[in-house]
């Protein structure tokens, strides 16, 4: 394999998975804005409510369970990469595998689930029955979600990520088709717009199934049972998604513990920081998909030992970083204000978030390598490390939070928040050393 890769070639590549990609992650909060923008129109404040709640329930669910994206992602590349074809079929079969096993156990302790969850979340009477409701229909799309996260990360990984862009596209579009028709033509509430949400989801993965059959045929004769749940490999599988799993909730405590201690500070304080966290992000969804062309190619080289190109690689994506940074610094200096205007015509919490906008600004320098380094030690599978920077990253947050709350109130939360994600790229760039040259991962086979 040539083991030089012109700028301009690198480049290109970063950007045909890196702009799919975004655009897939902006459709994400597509789904529930469509759900909330139709039952807003039904004239019960209640309606809205339910569907907050009930998809805050399930982003938290299935948030957690994005370990088998990110971790069939890395793998996949490095097959890739090795151009072991019977191993990329065998990963997608055995990712499918463990998606529907955990959707299976969702299913059957739904009801606990639903129990331990509207014990936690205090709501209204109505509200909380109404959620329930939409708790009971949309569980039923576990099997398609986590289905769809296998996919997704195979996809990636084989340096695919327009397929799951047109998956995100289309679950938009049936999931806007269904629940219109089921609301407003078959007279439904809350669970029209649950089937609608849970019809769009099973319509995503039926997709991605003929997106493979249709371009992937030559792999069929690849997947055989006989390898898919050998011990080594079953191994290093859930060794990778273990890390991954452990790591994703810490990063949920994190962002969970940041709304509890902006609402233990009064309405005005929870607004504020909402309202500013939907700068951070609109900024995560751009470096996410660069971190998704590092998974992609950082995996690929790997696998191919194509040292050369992976370096290369790296230094183009902290190129993108640092450029889409200081552009993104720039554009909230000049608009973030005005675009505060937009999201709430609340001049209270308009001029309370004043206060703490040079934070949102800080953002963009202090976290872009986090993204980028995430992306990279995936593809590098290198999820050991990825867990102990954010066991750093995330002790960091508590300990400067408790330690300057006092004094600084919510900016105490707010430098927290920014230690917490500048120490994530820092600690992994002191240990990508070995990733970068020759020791790519912990858990390679």
């Amino acid at each position: 394999m040539d083991k030089k890769m012109p700028i301009s070639t690198g480049n290109k590549h970063i950007l045909e998975i890196a702009i799919p990609s975004i655009i897939s992650n902006i459709t994400v909060p597509l789904l529930g804005l469509i759900d909330v923008t139709i039952v807003g129109h039904l004239g019960a404040p209640a309606y809205i409510g339910a569907i907050a709640v009930g998809g805050m329930l399930f982003n938290i669910i299935y948030w957690i369970f994005g370990f088998l994206r990110m971790g069939t992602s890395g793998m996949t590349s490095q097959a890739y990469g090795q151009r072991d074809l019977h191993e990329v079929a065998r990963l997608l079969v055995r990712s499918i595998g463990v998606g529907l096993f955990i959707a299976c156990c969702l299913l059957l302790l739904q009801y606990p689930i639903q129990k331990a969850a509207f014990t936690l979340i205090k709501t209204t009477r109505e509200v909380e029955e109404l959620a329930i409701l939409y708790f009971r229909i949309c569980i039923w799309g576990a099997p398609a979600m986590l289905g769809l996260y296998a996919f997704a990360g195979w996809f990636i990984g084989m340096q695919n990520s327009r397929f799951p862009m047109y998956i995100a596209i289309t679950q938009n579009i049936v999931n806007i088709a269904a629940s219109l028709c089921f609301v407003y033509l078959l007279k439904m509430k809350v669970e029209g717009v649950a089937l609608g949400t849970l019809i769009a989801q099973y319509a995503g993965v039926l997709m991605a199934v003929a997106l493979w059959i249709r371009y992937y045929k030559p792999l069929r004769k690849h997947i055989t049972l006989k390898g898919i749940w050998q011990k080594q490999a079953m191994s290093r599988f859930f060794s990778v998604n273990r890390d991954i799993f452990l790591r994703t909730l810490c990063l949920v405590i994190v962002t969970l513990y940041f709304t509890s201690a902006g609402a233990a500070q009064g309405e005005i304080v929870l607004a504020v920081n909402t309202l500013l966290m939907q700068l951070f992000t609109l900024f995560s969804y751009i470096m996410d998909g660069f971190a998704y062309a590092g998974e992609a190619l950082a995996g690929k080289y790997i696998g191919a030992r194509n040292r050369t190109a992976l370096h290369q690689t790296v230094r183009q994506l902290f190129g993108w970083g640092v450029g889409l940074s200081l552009g993104f610094t720039l554009l909230y200096a000049i608009g973030g204000k005005s675009f505060l205007g937009l999201l709430t015509n609340e001049i209270a919490v308009i001029n309370e978030a004043a206060k703490y906008f040079y934070w949102v600004l800080a953002i963009p320098l202090a976290g872009f390598s986090a993204f980028l380094w995430d992306g990279i030690f995936i593809g590098a599978t290198a999820t050991r490390q990825m867990l102990v920077s954010m066991l750093v990253a995330s002790v960091s947050f508590f300990v400067v939070f408790y330690s300057f709350h006092n004094l600084m109130g919510n900016h105490a939360l707010w430098l927290a928040f920014l230690v917490y994600l500048f120490l994530r790229g820092v600690v992994q760039a002191f240990l990508s050393k070995k990733i970068l040259n020759g020791n790519p991962s912990a858990h390679s086979a």
